[in-house]
């Protein structure tokens, strides 16, 4: 028989795609990951990844052995979920994953309101770009701008990200000949609010760029040009106006995302109808 960790190990590496991944999940070296690899492959008596250079790929018995781990794998994400929502004690923790500019500026605003009506539950939130894994445990409940496909997940359309384009009263008295911008890097060249900045430069520069919403919105600030942010964020900031733009705005659509075995838990469900009421407010569905 195998040991359940170096099958654990295995669907890590072969979802990942490489050692150094798989050991960053993990939380160890890609040494250990290797040997456990190895164990379960002496286990079996089957070779299930190519030992390359600069690659793991997996053999055939590595992909049909992967495939039917990751039914296991989700299996016991399933249990652990039902465990999570069966067995809450009086203190309990939920995880909450959100977009960095709603987890900093519509979320953590709220949360003493929340503890003083709920003391009894600890929120964690993770202001991420990347999306939370629920299935792996990653979170309890998720915000999402992006409505997910699974069919498995519980989700409510909760709000409606808005966009405008800011700058500081001086530059924006500039001609617009005279204008500049400030844009995201490279990462988020495919989202909505950038394919709007690009159609709007019109040849102007980009003067800089950031990876994240408050570095942008501190160098508007300081007037080193125009930028496109979250309305929620931008309109109650004195030192920036909104410019006029001759092609309208984007908008995003707000989700909220669980599981429905974790909904049944009374404290995610709590968490789910705060989140939901805060962002409603901020990011209305209709104005």
């Amino acid at each position: 028989m195998f040991d359940w960790q170096d099958l654990k190990h295995f669907v890590v590496l072969a979802r990942t795609g490489s050692l150094s991944a798989a050991a960053r999940e993990m939380g160890c070296d890609h040494a250990t990951v290797g040997r456990r690899v190895a164990a379960l492959e002496k286990a079996l008596g089957l070779r299930l990844i190519l030992r390359l250079p600069r690659s793991t790929p997996l053999t055939q018995d590595g992909k049909m052995i992967a495939g039917l781990a990751a039914e296991i794998e989700n299996q016991s994400h399933a249990i652990v979920r039902h465990a999570r929502s069966a067995g809450e004690t009086p203190q309990t923790q939920v995880r909450i994953s959100a977009p960095p500019s709603i987890a900093a500026r519509v979320i953590a605003p709220e949360i003493a309101k929340f503890h003083q009506a709920f003391p009894h539950i600890t929120l964690i939130l993770s202001g991420e770009s990347a999306i939370a894994e629920l299935d792996r445990g990653d979170a309890e409940v998720a915000v999402r701008m992006v409505r997910p496909q699974q069919p498995d997940l519980l989700v409510q359309r909760i709000g409606m990200m808005r966009y405008a384009l800011y700058a500081t009263p001086q530059h924006a008295a500039l001609p617009e000949a005279a204008r500049a911008f400030i844009a995201y890097d490279h990462h988020y060249q495919h989202q909505p609010h950038q394919q709007w900045l690009q159609q709007l430069l019109q040849g102007r520069p980009v003067v800089f760029e950031a990876s994240d919403l408050f570095s942008l919105q501190e160098a508007a600030r300081s007037g080193l040009g125009a930028v496109v942010l979250p309305t929620f964020v931008a309109d109650s900031d004195p030192d920036l106006v909104v410019l006029p733009t001759p092609i309208a705005a984007p908008t995003r659509e707000l989700w909220l995302v669980t599981y429905p075995d974790l909904a049944r838990s009374v404290a995610v469900r709590a968490v789910m109808t705060f989140l939901a009421d805060i962002i409603e407010k901020k990011c209305p569905l209709v104005t």
